[in-house]
Formats: structure tokens, C-alpha cells, sequence
């Protein structure tokens, strides 16, 4: 993942659309792409090989790791780090106060409930993600789904609020069912799983 010194200031290295904003003090790693209308903000780390879609805005200090896709109309905010490969569909919804008031502002970042939004994890489009959760490994939010406590690795969840439905594979496949001390083979890329509490892990 790009470290703060890494690329720095050297817009060689990556692009930047004539009508984005990239605010001083951020970080932008190399061949990361910035379209139409987006923000970037101070203090902001994004790794390699981003693509931040057009009406993105990204939060002062969120971190955002390497092969990670935004589609239009996102805001990811103060509170928020999207690892690697993370996939955000269009117009999903990020939040970072629990309880807000319009006319009582939260204080400042201590009141933020953080999100953490793992690895290889994909967030369909229109989906929201109520604050102070974690999304696992590779887990997939359907589209439209609100997302109001922790999902397991692997994970396939769906629904107002968002229930899991079965699980995916790290390549794409889904799967049904898997017995709590149960296994499973992916049929397109053969990688093998076992049940871990409510989501899988890889077996070798």
C-alpha cells in the first residue's frame, strides 16, 4: 500500500481531470485515475491504481488502498478506509455520525464511528452503509441493501436491512449454503473454503 512519501506531489504519475480538485496535502498514488467534478481533500492517502469515478468526494484522512474502484456520485468520509481492491457501485452512501442533528455538529473526528471496509470487498450500487461497521473479506453488498452491522467474509448480503443470502467466492462465484463446519470448492477457479463463525476462509 502507498506509503506517504511515495509519489508525493509528482502528478506525472498519476491523472487528474481539469475540473477535479485535489486539495495540498494529499496523496495520490501512481496511475491512479481522478475524473470529472471530484474532490480529494488535505490529509487524504489513495493508493495505486484507483479509479475515483466523476462527483467523487473523499474526506479529510480517509485511506484508501491500492486497485480501488469508485463509481460515480460517491462520498466516502472522515472515518472510512477502503483496503485494497474494494469496489464502491454508484451512488452508494458512506456515513460517519450515528446520530446526527442538524444544528448540533459532532465536535470533530472523536465522534466519528469508524468504517473499515476490507479487502476485495464489493458495495453495490445505491447500497448504504450505516457507520461503525466492518465489511469482510471479499463480501458482496447487493445493490440498494442498507448495511447496519458487520458482514462476514465472503458474504453475500441483500435486503432493507441487509440479511446474508449465501456466500461468493473470491473470484466471482457464488455459492449456496455452506454448512457450519462444512467446506466448499469453487467449480471456475477451484480455490477451497471452510466456514469460519458466519463467513468463510480460504483452506489450503
Amino acid at each position: 500500500m502507498l506509503g506517504m512519501s511515495d509519489w508525493m506531489g509528482d502528478k506525472d504519475n498519476y491523472y487528474v481531470h481539469e475540473t477535479a480538485v485535489i486539495d495540498d496535502g494529499a496523496v495520490i498514488g501512481r496511475d491512479t485515475k481522478v475524473w470529472h467534478f471530484s474532490h480529494v481533500m488535505p490529509g487524504v492517502v489513495i493508493g495505486e491504481s484507483c479509479v475515483l469515478g466523476q462527483n467523487v468526494f473523499v474526506a479529510s484522512n480517509v485511506v484508501i488502498g491500492d486497485n480501488v474502484h469508485i463509481q460515480n456520485n460517491v462520498s466516502v468520509y472522515e472515518g472510512v478506509t477502503l483496503e485494497d481492491d474494494v469496489f464502491c457501485g454508484p451512488s452508494m452512501v458512506f456515513t460517519n455520525v450515528k446520530y446526527p442533528r442538524s444544528g448540533f455538529p459532532v465536535s470533530g473526528p472523536d465522534e466519528y464511528a469508524e468504517t473499515l471496509v476490507r479487502r476485495g470487498a464489493t458495495l453495490g450500487a445505491n447500497s448504504t452503509v450505516v457507520c461503525g461497521v466492518e465489511i469482510g473479506e471479499h463480501a458482496l453488498v447487493g445493490a440498494g441493501a442498507v448495511i447496519t452491522k458487520d458482514v462476514p467474509p465472503h458474504a453475500v448480503v441483500t435486503g432493507v436491512p441487509a440479511r446474508q443470502v449465501g456466500f461468493i467466492c473470491e473470484c466471482g462465484e457464488l455459492f449456496g449454503d455452506v454448512e457450519p463446519d462444512g467446506e466448499e470448492v469453487c467449480g471456475v477457479c477451484g480455490k477451497r473454503y471452510k466456514r469460519s463463525g458466519g463467513g468463510l476462509v480460504g483452506k489450503e
